[in-house]
């Protein structure tokens, strides 16, 4: 075994929510050493790799993954990596890299309207959380305040704050969804991690509409901003460290972590404190690598929910032409949506919902159509501009309840380091189910108000995924049925704390990042409390903006 490191707080996973955990905690005067399985990445090669490559809706294509540290590739064909066992697939696609997958988010940054953290005293359904919306407010607004959120005030979230900043400019296609489904539908601006203005050093959006895969001029806080602030912080980062194992001690503290490195030489890292960062699934996955004989099913498990309850969004969605020329393309890819049906009493039938309207360039898509229908010459050209100034998307992200069937665990094949790879066992509900089937109407009507032609619903059954892995070490305030309490620490092991999506016992309908960032703030506060007493909230958001 080679040399060994140590620090006062070891994170495991250099993501968005791992990377602004540890910045917390450096600032505190903690060492932290942030562990990344995956290399570190260029934002000028990511770019680049990007405007080179055929395949624009690929937004995988840029980051390719290192033999080492793999992770899930779809197109053009499945790389093996996660294992399907069904019975519906679940293709989730994340980066292991320095920075993880906000590298190619779309940036929205949602927070839950109150009644989600309880679903099940209102509803029947689900779980309720151990903690209120009212004492995530402080952290939902300290996490806006280091991402740079851009909000408007009608999102049907309350806060006791204002946003950052403004909404980003409105697209005109934007405009005209909401000019002509008001009043039957109003549609405001998504909020998102993206600058509308100057903030914290960085630019104004721009609309290169490539937010997914990459944002060109950095008006997008990525994962990367979180860590270069973390290391401007004093925390240092190992890349390319693929931890396969966490140790304990004989009291089930946790004493090391284990990683190999590219060549597969093997290293040992000990701690006092230890924060798991990586994503809903590798993170589970590394928690049962790392079974002994005091654990044998695995670290934090006494609950067997290592794992369980793997949630997403699942979405169905209506293509179709409108009456007037709106030429989507020009801003940010994903700008506005009806957030109306998110919450309601009907929630104890079916799934809440969000709708969301593409703003993405629909060039490339009706000329792949026009190529298949065998359309050329001429009237290839009149179709095209006809067709890519009119055609429109809306979709639906819809709610998933915690089922411990759904889940992850080790698959019997490995990868090329030796270390099982993770299998997937997912199945869409009734619930869900039934809430696609009504947002059909919603469809439907959108389609009617704006003088839809051509409508195409995407197929009955058949669901799109939002890549908004959510849940698998849940927790609650029962050691028996949740892997870890309010405060993110585990149950089984008082020194290990996770920080992840992976915590949410429930997905709501909203993207999972900015809560997984204000719960992981949160964590970091209750890991190594501030020395002095808190400033306020304008003036972390004053000392965010000057970070």
């Amino acid at each position: 075994m080679s040399g060994q490191l140590s620090a006062d707080i070891v994170v495991i996973g250099s993501g968005i929510i791992g990377a602004l955990a540890a910045r917390r905690l450096a600032q505190q005067g903690a060492s932290v050493l942030i562990l990344e399985a995956g290399p570190r990445l260029e934002r000028a090669r990511v770019v680049a790799a990007f405007r080179n490559s055929p395949i624009k809706g690929n937004w995988m294509a840029p980051y390719p993954p290192s033999p080492w540290a793999p992770h899930p590739i779809y197109v053009p064909e499945d790389n093996g990596y996660l294992k399907q066992a069904g019975p519906y697939p679940y293709q989730a696609e994340y980066i292991r890299a320095v920075g993880g997958t906000t590298w190619h988010w779309a940036a929205q940054a949602w927070r839950l309207v109150p009644n989600d953290v309880r679903i099940k005293s209102l509803y029947g359904v689900g779980v309720d959380w151990p903690l209120t919306y009212e004492e995530l407010d402080p952290w939902y607004q300290e996490a806006e305040e280091i991402l740079g959120v851009a909000g408007a005030d009608d999102t049907g979230s309350p806060r006791q704050h204002p946003f950052p900043m403004e909404p980003v400019a409105e697209p005109w296609s934007m405009r005209r969804f909401r000019e002509r489904l008001a009043p039957a539908y109003p549609v405001v601006a998504n909020t998102v991690a993206r600058n509308s203005r100057g903030y914290d050093g960085r630019p104004a959006c721009v609309g290169n509409n490539s937010c997914q895969p990459i944002c060109p001029v950095n008006a997008q806080y990525l994962g990367i901003n979180a860590v270069e602030a973390a290391e401007a912080a004093g925390a240092k980062v190992v890349p390319n460290a693929v931890v396969f194992r966490i140790e304990h001690d004989a009291k089930g503290r946790i004493a090391a972590v284990r990683y190999y490195a590219p060549d597969k030489s093997e290293h040992r890292v000990t701690g006092a404190t230890f924060i798991l960062a990586a994503n809903g699934i590798e993170s589970p996955k590394l928690l049962l690598l790392s079974a002994s004989d005091k654990y044998p099913n695995g670290l934090a498990n006494s609950s067997g929910m290592v794992g369980r309850h793997l949630m997403d969004h699942p979405s169905t969605s209506l293509t179709f032409y409108v009456d007037e020329e709106l030429w989507l393309g020009r801003g940010p890819q994903s700008p506005s949506s009806i957030n109306t049906l998110r919450d309601g009493a009907f929630r104890s039938q079916h799934a809440p919902y969000r709708l969301d309207f593409t703003n993405i360039s629909q060039v490339l898509n009706v000329t792949g159509d026009l190529i298949k229908e065998g359309v050329y010459g001429v009237e290839f050209e009149k179709q095209l501009r006809w067709r890519a100034a009119r055609q429109v998307n809306v979709k639906n992200v819809l709610e998933v309840l915690p089922n411990p069937d759904n889940r992850i665990t080790l698959s019997a094949e490995k990868d090329v380091m030796g270390i099982p790879k993770p299998e997937a066992h997912y199945a869409i509900d009734d619930y869900t189910r039934r809430g696609a089937d009504v947002s059909k109407a919603d469809f439907a009507r959108i389609a009617e108000l704006m003088g839809g032609t051509g409508l195409r619903y995407s197929a009955d059954g058949q669901f799109a995924n939002n890549q908004h892995i959510t849940g698998t070490m849940s927790m609650g305030n029962d050691p028996a049925s949740s892997v870890v309490d309010a405060f993110g620490r585990t149950h089984d092991h008082e020194n290990l704390f996770i920080c992840s999506t992976g915590v949410m016992p429930t997905a709501a309908t909203m993207n999972s990042t900015l809560t997984g960032v204000a719960l992981a703030l949160r964590t970091a506060e209750h890991i190594l409390p501030a020395k002095a007493s808190r400033t306020t909230t304008a003036d972390s958001g004053r000392e965010a903006s000057l970070a």
